[in-house]
């Protein structure tokens, strides 16, 4: 599916990356999962190096390796030795900032709560010291709103006060929704565009998944939703 929507995001997203040429720039983008945070981030990002980090629940050395192989792979950036912790990689991006600019994104990044709760207070050291000679964009998304909101607005937490930008991602209207339905089913009808709404909620990923089908009809929305294997099925267990 192509990219929809998003227009006042994007053009705010640019002008965060034309903030960074003066300084370092934090911005939280929080919103559920599957509404399409990842997918914009990489849309609005496209034309500068970024890097994307995605924080699984493994050890902190099993992360770092994956890391460490981002970097050397989008950057050029030759590493020497072994990281084992996240401190000493965000230190040297900060460092390697200084002199080129270039976007991270920290993608579920409330999951370092469960792998190592002292990167915050680590990043708020580095950040603090490095920010004003930096370049980097550094965008911090997250799914759970209750820890994205505890990391950056629980006054006693290291982050606090630190984001430049935050943006919350919401579903797509009911105008994007039969935008995308009449370019994909021009002889759609309003029960299909009822069930569009409906099935989805705007959520951009179940969107996706009706487009790519071609379950643009009320009727194949159903038999989609409801065959064997459906990933809609399991869904709702999934974000329990």
């Amino acid at each position: 599916m192509k990219f929809y929507n998003r227009e006042k995001e994007i053009k705010l997203l640019a002008k965060i990356q034309e903030a960074a040429e003066e300084n370092a720039q934090m911005v939280t983008l929080m919103g559920r999962r599957r509404i399409g945070k990842t997918k914009l981030l990489f849309h609005a990002t496209q034309d500068t190096p970024t890097l994307y980090f995605f924080v699984a629940r493994k050890a902190e050395p099993l992360l770092c390796r994956d890391f460490i192989d981002e970097i050397t792979s989008v950057l050029q950036l030759p590493i020497y030795g072994e990281i084992q912790d996240f401190r000493t990689i965000f230190q040297l991006l900060m460092d390697y900032s200084k002199t080129m600019k270039f976007n991270l994104v920290i993608d579920e990044f409330q999951e370092f709560y469960t792998i190592n709760p002292s990167v915050y207070s680590d990043m708020q050291h580095l950040w603090d010291r490095n920010k004003d000679d930096s370049h980097i964009c550094l965008f911090l998304c997250g799914s759970i709103y209750s820890l994205m909101h505890r990391i950056f607005e629980g006054s006693h937490e290291p982050l606090f006060g630190r984001a430049t930008q935050q943006i919350f991602l919401k579903p797509f209207s009911t105008i994007t929704l039969k935008q995308i339905l009449s370019e994909n089913n021009p002889g759609y009808t309003s029960e299909d565009l009822l069930a569009f709404y409906t099935f989805t909620g705007g959520v951009a990923k179940y969107v996706e998944l009706f487009v790519d089908n071609k379950a643009l009809t009320h009727h194949k929305m159903i038999k989609l939703m409801c065959q064997e294997n459906s990933p809609f099925l399991s869904e709702g267990k999934n974000i329990i």
